[in-house]
């Protein structure tokens, strides 16, 4: 909570107890922000909240509480009631303005809340197969995904960026098998080329820097021996390629988990949940493969462990990627997956319950498709490569601050046309511009010539204008805006705020001179508002 929604919030609460000899519930006191500015800056429907249990209307109750509060609250000017019982706070000016005091003081932590209470969650998120280089549909999860991390860091939750390698099973096998013949290709030999394997020109390049590096080595290698080798090679590069696609759009992880892990390096935490699940009677045999009871948790059929053949689904190594997540100490773990997961969540669900986790303790949400539309066209392939787009290509194209915005801004579960025009536009009607020209103006009312440098006031009493009160109180909300962000995973609340605080920010400068020499100490305090320290 802001500064000024706590006090409110604290002097309602004191307010109540003297009153009425009665201790709210802490969720039983919210205090807003009216939708109907005249009505006041700050507005509380306690009064409502209690009629039930004094008995009392709420307009009773309201002006029962009016004089109490008035003594509790003295950073408020005036303090009514309206309709049914609302109680609205007109403050004092100065209330708002020692914000800035404030903001300085917090410099980059300003906004940060502690409502996540240091609880261990772990997100998983993009976790792309390495056969091919990230396109727009990876990129939307991850812009998303390091948005909503950050967001939850700074709300207190101790936080693990999580990226789970897809390193095994057949796609792999025929991103071997697609490698080596291009390396046979390479050297004007034969060599089929599956009819499911990889066609793209990264891959063509990956096997040409092999024969390049290597010679013809492995034209007459033992074919096992050949196939781990192009296998590895091909997990190895095409994963180095998408680190270094993640890092120019500036996403980081905190962990990198590999599939393979649970097969090769650490089988035994496969078998360990397959015989939990087996001692808990949570399988049986069934046409020679192993079957989870999943129906008896609410999946709409069972599923396959261990096909008949020996080999596992990719479910199994999963539950186990899931458990060892929690044997590592998080209590919550959030998934951001494709929209074509939808099944796939029920099942994991299913598993960690019949496990023995309490319910709730994966989420999963799911990023829908997006188009990429361009003069009003979807727009599927690179121009450049006849492929689809590419994360890279996107972010050379359109800049990595509108991609990411573009992508963050509508909520991950809807679908988006992506508007590659106007991400490019230099005008208003693209929300990236609009909010940087708003930096940028007040860059250079610090940086112009013959501006005096700001200082720091006790109290800011000259800001007194109505355009510099809404920026105020915007500023007061920006913790409150963090916190419900993360409390209801919705990074795109912080851009909702950006543009508010940016269109006030336009509409003040466009109102008010800021720097006028003629009125040095209305400049100083103009200056602490505009600009962060």
């Amino acid at each position: 909570m802001s500064d000024i929604s706590e006090k409110i919030k604290s002097a309602v609460t004191s307010s109540v107890q003297e009153a009425f000899d009665l201790t709210p519930e802490e969720n039983m006191v919210m205090v807003e922000r009216p939708r109907d500015p005249k009505m006041g800056d700050y507005s509380t429907n306690i009064a409502m909240r209690l009629a039930k249990s004094l008995h009392k209307s709420p307009r009773d109750i309201a002006a029962e509480l009016m004089p109490v509060m008035e003594k509790h609250l003295p950073e408020a000017e005036s303090i009514s009631v309206a309709g049914a019982g609302f109680i609205n706070f007109v403050m004092k000016e100065t209330s708002l303005s020692d914000l800035i005091n404030d903001v300085i003081a917090k410099g980059d932590d300003y906004g940060k809340n502690n409502t996540g209470n240091g609880e261990k969650v772990l997100v998983e998120y993009v976790s792309a197969n390495p056969t091919g280089d990230l396109h727009c549909g990876h990129a939307r999860g991850a812009a998303w995904g390091d948005a909503l991390t950050r967001v939850l860091s700074a709300s207190g939750y101790d936080v693990l960026r999580e990226y789970y390698v897809n390193d095994a099973g057949h796609q792999i096998d025929m991103l071997a098998e697609s490698l080596i013949s291009r390396y046979f290709g390479y050297f004007g030999k034969e060599y089929p080329l599956p009819e499911d394997g990889y066609h793209a020109e990264d891959v063509k390049k990956i096997a040409e820097d092999i024969a390049k590096e290597d010679g013809d080595k492995w034209l007459d290698a033992d074919e096992s021996e050949r196939t781990e080798y192009f296998k590895n090679q091909g997990i190895e590069r095409e994963l180095d390629k998408i680190k270094k696609d993640l890092a120019l759009y500036r996403v980081e992880f905190d962990s990198w988990i590999h599939e393979r892990y649970f097969y090769e390096n650490n089988s035994e935490r496969i078998q360990k949940v397959l015989d939990e699940m087996a001692s808990k009677g949570l399988t049986y045999e069934k046409d020679d493969a192993l079957w989870f009871k999943s129906t008896e948790y609410g999946d709409d059929k069972d599923r396959v462990l261990k096909k008949s053949t020996g080999l596992l689904t990719y479910l199994t190594p999963d539950i186990a990627n899931h458990v060892y997540k929690l044997e590592r100490g998080y209590t919550k773990l959030i998934d951001l997956w494709g929209a074509d997961h939808h099944s796939y969540v029920i099942r994991m669900n299913c598993a960690l319950e019949a496990l023995g986790y309490p319910k709730g303790t994966l989420e999963v949400d799911l990023i829908q498709m997006v188009r990429m539309v361009e003069d009003g066209v979807e727009v599927k392939m690179s121009k450049r490569t006849g492929n689809a787009i590419t994360l890279r290509e996107l972010c050379e194209d359109v800049g990595v601050d509108a991609a990411r915005w573009f992508f963050v801004s509508k909520e991950a579960g809807t679908h988006m046309d992506f508007d590659m025009n106007l991400a490019r536009e230099k005008s208003n009607d693209n929300p990236v511009y609009y909010a940087q020209y708003a930096y940028t103006r007040m860059f250079n009312i610090l940086h112009k010539e013959g501006t005096a440098a700001f200082h720091q006031e006790e109290h800011y009493e000259l800001l007194k204008d109505e355009k510099e009160m809404a920026i105020l109180k915007l500023l007061s909300e920006f913790p409150d805006v963090v916190a419900d962000a993360a409390k209801h995973r919705a990074p795109n609340r912080i851009c909702a705020f950006c543009q508010n605080l940016a269109r006030s920010f336009h509409s003040y400068y466009n109102s008010c001179r800021v720097n006028d020499p003629e009125n040095p100490e209305l400049t100083n305090q103009r200056l602490g508002l505009s600009v962060r320290r």
